[in-house]
């Protein structure tokens, strides 16, 4: 057999119908589709999310990642009286070298953040949008990799007063302003802490009841947190992948949880991961051998084809964009081949994609 040439970034390419595009969530959340690809055969089969009940076994741990989305997208206008919009990305000038990367924990939320705004070249340092009339938005400097520092000029409490003008950071590709609806949908049932802009979009199949049939069925249930940042939507722009700056992005592991995990990995039973975001955290976390330590960091891991999984057996996630990195580690886990021929069927089968579109099941 001829040795393949090389993956580039080129090679995560496909052709979506734009009718595809999940710009609304279904009905009820495990009604969603399920693609069940294995990665010892070639044939796929499809069930409804529920039914991944019938694929989970006694006795494996499903990870969760309990991080919540936060309304992050302020809309407002220029001193000109042009729109503009700013989404909030973490508070204060960098990324804090330690501790906690969660908003949820902090007694009060700061007037000072990081952030994206457009238009860029309009909102240069010393300008500024007013979002509402106990709201504005001061430009304070640019940042080296186009972000802004910026700070809230409010007489309220900064969590109050994002939370009551903020807006939910829906992906751009579902072309559509955020709905009330959206502040419970784009959110995970088991979302707890604060400090995500885009939703751990695998975990949103899931409902309490089908979580308690799970446990019901001698299903483990464990949970980390990975604060979701904006790069997980930014494509990779380079041709050879590992060129590519990879994001960010703060995660924990707690004590109970490592140990929950590590005791199921000692007799056997399977790590199933909820999403990418999990699969990121329980790679991170491991050792050489897949012993998971407990801990906080910022993770710069970029999985890709070539990768040796350590800890993750099972993984849930959703489908994901053309060129990104999300996609390159879905191709990592199940392999280039059977990842390609299972978006071809997806396609087939129109299946929905994105955020709320539905979900796969890679075993």
């Amino acid at each position: 057999m001829p040795e393949r040439e090389p993956l580039t970034t080129s090679s995560f390419d496909y052709d979506l119908p734009p009718g595809l595009i999940a710009r609304h969530p279904a009905a009820e959340r495990d009604a969603s589709r399920l693609l069940v690809v294995r990665r010892d055969r070639d044939t796929f089969d499809h069930l409804a999310f529920r039914d991944i009940v019938e694929l989970i076994e006694p006795r494996d741990v499903l990870v969760l990642n309990e991080t919540r989305v936060f309304p992050a997208r302020l809309l407002g206008t220029r001193a000109g009286g042009g729109a503009a919009e700013i989404v909030l990305l973490h508070p204060g000038a960098d990324l804090p070298a330690h501790g906690s990367g969660e908003l949820h924990t902090r007694r009060a939320w700061p007037k000072e953040w990081t952030a994206l705004v457009r238009p860029g070249a309009r909102l240069r340092p010393g300008r500024s949008v007013r979002v509402a009339d106990d709201l504005a938005v001061e430009i304070l400097d640019v940042r080296p990799d186009g972000t802004r520092r910026v700070r809230l000029r409010t007489p309220l409490d900064a969590r109050i007063a994002i939370e009551r003008h903020g807006h939910v950071p829906l992906p751009p590709y579902i072309e559509r302003a955020a709905e009330p609806a959206d502040r419970e949908r784009y959110q995970t049932v088991y979302a707890r802490s604060v400090g995500s802009v885009a939703a751990p979009t695998a975990g949103l199949h899931f409902t309490p009841a089908l979580l308690d049939t799970l446990r019901a069925r001698h299903v483990a249930v464990a949970s980390v947190v990975l604060h979701v940042g904006v790069g997980t939507f930014r494509p990779v722009e380079v041709e050879d992948p590992a060129a590519h700056p990879m994001h960010e992005e703060w995660y924990e592991v707690a004590e109970a949880e490592a140990e929950r995990m590590n005791e199921a990995r000692r007799r056997g039973a399977r790590l199933w991961a909820v999403g990418t975001t999990v699969t990121r955290t329980l790679e991170s976390a491991a050792d050489a051998a897949g012993h998971i330590h407990a801990g906080s960091a910022w993770t710069r891991l970029f999985i890709r084809p070539g990768y040796r999984f350590r800890a993750v057996d099972a993984l849930i996630t959703n489908f994901h964009l053309p060129r990104s990195t999300l996609l390159m580690l879905v191709s990592a886990f199940a392999g280039f081949d059977r990842t390609r021929a299972a978006y071809d069927e997806a396609i087939r089968q129109r299946y929905r994609f994105y955020s709320y579109g539905d979900a796969m099941a890679i075993l």
